[in-house]
C-alpha cells in the first residue's frame, strides 16, 4: 500500500504541473510579451521532452529498476523547478522553456517508470483497477491546478493590451517584472515538494519487481506492424487536439468580449473540462466492457470532432460549453488507442508502448500550428486543427487499426537443404 500511495502522489504531482501550463501561457504571454505562436512554445517545450527522452527513461530504468527512474525523475524535476527563479529574475522566455524541458524530462521518466510499476505492484488481475485508481487520482490534479494557478498568476481584474502599451517606460519594466516573479513562489515550492518526496523514496524499500529479460528490444521493427505506428500517430492526434483546445481556452474565452468574463474564470472552464476527463474515465471503465473498442473510439473522437465544430460557429457561452464537453468524449480516448496499437504484438509490445509515449509529441506540435492561425486571423479558425486531427482518430478507429503485419524477407530453409 504504501509504494502504491507514493506512485499515485507522482502521478497527482506531473498532472498538476502538466496542466498549469495552461495557465502559464496566457500569464508569460503578458510578462514576455509574446505573440500566441511563441507562447505556445511552453507546450512545446514540455512534450518535446516526451518524445525525446521516452526512449532513454525507458533504457535507463531496465538497467537501473523502476525505483532509480522515480528518484531520477524527481531530482531533474527539482532541476527544472528551481530554474524558474532565474528565469523570472532575467525575464528572458528561453530560460521559461529551458526550465520547462527539464522539469518534463524528469516527468518523463516518473511516467515511464510509475505506470507499468503500477500495474506489476499486486495480483495481475487487479492491474486495471490499480491503473483506473491512479488515473483518477492523477486527474484530480489536474481539475484543482488551472484554478490554483490562476489565483497565483493571473489578476482577479484583467490588464488590457492597451493599458499596459499605454505604461511609461520606467512603470512597463517594472509591471512586467512583477508579473514574471509571480511564478517564483509555486515554482520553488513544487522543486523543494520534488526533492522531498524523492528522499522519502530513496530510503523506503519498495519492492523490487523483476522484469523478463528473454524479450528483445527491436524498437525498428514494430514498424512492421501497421496499426502500431498508425496508432501512435493516433496519440500524436488525440494529445495535439487535446493540449490545443485547452491551451488557448483562456484567450478563446476573452476574445468574445462577453461581460464578466475575466482570464480567472475563463481558467475554471478548463478546471471543468479536466473534471468531465475525470467522469469519463470513471464511467468508462464500465462502457468499455459493453461495446467494442473501436466502435466506443469512433464514438468518442465522432463526438469531440461534433464538439469542436460547432463551437467554431456557436456564440457566446454555448461556444465555451462545447469545448467543455469535449472533455467527456476524449476522456477515455488514450486507453482505446493504446489497446488497439498493442494488440498480438508479443515480443514487441514494450516497443510499441514508448512508440505510443512518443506520440505524445502532438502536443508540442498541433498548438504552434493553432498560434500561426491565431496569430494572422480569428482564434476561432485555429481551433479546425483539432478539427482535423479528431477526424484522423476516427480513421485510424475505422480503418487504420486493423491489423496488418509487414513481414521481412526471409530465405526458406527447406530451399537451402534442397540446394
Amino acid at each position: 500500500m504504501v509504494p502504491f500511495i507514493i506512485v499515485m502522489t507522482l502521478m497527482f504531482l506531473w498532472n498538476m504541473c502538466r496542466n498549469i501550463n495552461d495557465v502559464l501561457i496566457p500569464h508569460l504571454k503578458r510578462a514576455c510579451r509574446l505573440t500566441d505562436v511563441q507562447s505556445t512554445f511552453i507546450q512545446s517545450a514540455f512534450f518535446g521532452a516526451y518524445f525525446l527522452l521516452a526512449l532513454p527513461a525507458g533504457m535507463y530504468i531496465r538497467r537501473k529498476g523502476y525505483k532509480a527512474g522515480m528518484v531520477a525523475g524527481l531530482v531533474i524535476a527539482c532541476v527544472g523547478a528551481c530554474l524558474f527563479y532565474p528565469a523570472a529574475q532575467t525575464r528572458y522566455y528561453p530560460l521559461f522553456l529551458g526550465a520547462l524541458f527539464i522539469m518534463a524530462a524528469g516527468f518523463t521518466f516518473l511516467e515511464t517508470a510509475a505506470t507499468p510499476y503500477v500495474a506489476k505492484l499486486g495480483a495481475p488481475e487487479g492491474a486495471s483497477s490499480r491503473l483506473s485508481l491512479s488515473a483518477a487520482i492523477g486527474s484530480c490534479g489536474a481539475i484543482g491546478a488551472p484554478y490554483v494557478a490562476s489565483l497565483l498568476l493571473l489578476h482577479e481584474k484583467d490588464v488590457s493590451t492597451a493599458e499596459i502599451n499605454a505604461y511609461p517606460p520606467e512603470q512597463l519594466n517594472q509591471f512586467l517584472t512583477n508579473e514574471a516573479s509571480l511564478v517564483k513562489l509555486p515554482y520553488i515550492a513544487l522543486a523543494v515538494f520534488f526533492l522531498l518526496v524523492s528522499i522519502c523514496i530513496l530510503f523506503i524499500k519498495l519492492p523490487s519487481i523483476q522484469e523478463n529479460t528473454d524479450e528483445q528490444y527491436k524498437f525498428k521493427n514494430v514498424f512492421r506492424y501497421r496499426h502500431a505506428y498508425l496508432g501512435a500517430l493516433a496519440v500524436f492526434a488525440y494529445v495535439g487536439a487535446e493540449v490545443g483546445i485547452v491551451s488557448f481556452f483562456i484567450r478563446y474565452a476573452k476574445s468574445m468580449n462577453l461581460e464578466g468574463l475575466g482570464e480567472r474564470k475563463a481558467a475554471l472552464f478548463i478546471s471543468l473540462f479536466m473534471l468531465l476527463v475525470l467522469a469519463g474515465r470513471l464511467s468508462g471503465s464500465w462502457l468499455l466492457k459493453k461495446a467494442p473498442a473501436p466502435r466506443m473510439l469512433v464514438i468518442s473522437a465522432g463526438g469531440a470532432c461534433a464538439c469542436v465544430g460547432l463551437a467554431i460557429l456557436a456564440p457566446g457561452y454555448w461556444s465555451l460549453y462545447l469545448l467543455v464537453l469535449v472533455g467527456l468524449f476524449t476522456s477515455v480516448m488514450y486507453p482505446l488507442i493504446f489497446t488497439l496499437s498493442i494488440k498480438d504484438l508479443g515480443a514487441y509490445t514494450k516497443a510499441a508502448s514508448s512508440l505510443l509515449i512518443m506520440g505524445i509529441v502532438g502536443g508540442a506540435i498541433v498548438p504552434p500550428l493553432m498560434g500561426i492561425l491565431s496569430d494572422r486571423g480569428d482564434i476561432r479558425l485555429s481551433y479546425l486543427f483539432p478539427v482535423a486531427c479528431y477526424v484522423y482518430v476516427i480513421y485510424y478507429a475505422k480503418k487504420g487499426s486493423r491489423i496488418a503485419y509487414k513481414k521481412p524477407q526471409t530465405v526458406n530453409v527447406k530451399d537451402l537443404e534442397t540446394a
